[in-house]
């Protein structure tokens, strides 16, 4: 079974209420270059993209209970222009602290004049509050007794930001987005309901991050496949493979 040598990468989008977007304050925009993230100048434009309404429409986290507001409908829906920030392609092991400093990036766009902002590498749109919400939870996760590092509650905030589920297939409920802390994604026979669903997709990636992707699936009897429905060129790729658990 062949590994895939695709590195994820970060694709934000944020939305304004005017083209001052396009041109982040000279904090944020050093911010984003220092982190190795860039301006995407070819599709980013200071005029409405009709296409926002139905894209965010699909993309808001269904999960969390009042994951956006009908005020954040409304800025989706009166956006005057569009930025892509993107990542650099990112190694396995550096997935974490890059989604944390993409956090960062989005609290500081937001605190900008952002008034919308979704995740493109997964679909997954957040109101405002919900996301300031994860960006304090994966800064304060990042605090340890030495000082800033990666921990298990820097990456969980990471994954509830990033990563989209549950996804209804044919045969599964599906997760997207896991590839971009490190993780291959979960999968759940949908013989479950969609609530059991979710929390095994949590329990199983909690698991994954704490003790080793090898030592999750040898203990609870899983299995890696390298098949998946999106092409390597496609931001949803996960380069790690699926986890499939049945019933």
């Amino acid at each position: 079974m062949s590994s895939s040598t695709v590195k994820p990468r970060h694709v934000l989008c944020f939305l304004g209420k005017n083209d001052n977007l396009l041109h982040p304050p000279k904090a944020v925009a050093k911010m984003i270059t220092d982190f190795g993230f860039e301006i995407d100048r070819t599709y980013s434009q200071a005029r409405p993209d009709p296409h926002m309404e139905r894209s965010f429409g699909v993309c808001w986290d269904r999960v969390f209970p009042l994951a956006w507001s009908a005020a954040d409908e409304a800025a989706v829906a009166n956006h005057k222009s569009v930025l892509y920030v993107l990542s650099p392609p990112m190694e396995r092991q550096k997935a974490v602290a890059y989604s944390g400093a993409a956090l960062r990036i989005v609290e500081e766009m937001i605190e900008a004049g952002a008034t919308a902002v979704k995740g493109e590498s997964a679909g997954v749109a957040h109101g405002l509050d919900r996301w300031r919400s994860l960006c304090d939870q994966s800064r304060k996760g990042a605090m340890t007794s030495q000082g800033l590092g990666v921990t298990l509650a820097m990456a969980k905030a990471c994954r509830l930001a990033f990563a989209k589920r549950p996804l209804g297939g044919t045969s599964y409920y599906e997760t997207v987005g896991y590839h971009l802390v490190g993780l291959p994604e979960v999968y759940v026979a949908n013989s479950r309901n969609e609530w059991s669903a979710v929390m095994l997709m949590e329990e199983i990636a909690n698991a994954m991050a704490e003790h080793g992707v090898d030592e999750t699936l040898r203990d609870r009897k899983l299995e890696l496949s390298r098949e998946s429905r999106y092409a390597e060129d496609d931001f949803k790729f996960n380069p790690y493979g699926i986890v499939h658990a049945e019933a």
